[in-house]
């Protein structure tokens, strides 16, 4: 009975240490099989299945700038910049 004591009490110890870190959920962009693209002069994406074109007003995210996770360094980035017509990158108001 001592073992399982120490056993849990050293359990909560190491989480206590490691404020659950190893716990983190991140949540993909898109489901495996789907790539994501942008709303052309807009904030908005979507997800493409594999291998298919975006829909017309969309494109791809410029190669090296692709969110992977939301929240990522590249989902923040996307939410106050945009592709025009011609694919360069610009700014955009952020969402009220």
């Amino acid at each position: 009975m001592a073992r399982i004591g120490t056993a849990l009490a050293g359990a909560a110890a190491l989480l206590s240490l490691t404020g659950c870190a190893g716990w983190e959920y991140k949540e993909n962009i898109c489901s495996s099989g789907e790539y994501p693209v942008l709303s052309v002069g807009g904030t908005g994406s979507a997800c493409v299945p594999d291998g298919e074109k975006p829909d017309a007003g969309y494109a791809r995210y410029p190669e090296g700038k692709v969110p992977q996770e939301v929240g990522d360094k590249w989902d923040v980035y996307w939410e106050t910049h945009t592709l025009d017509e011609k694919g360069k990158i610009i700014d955009v108001s952020p969402p009220r």
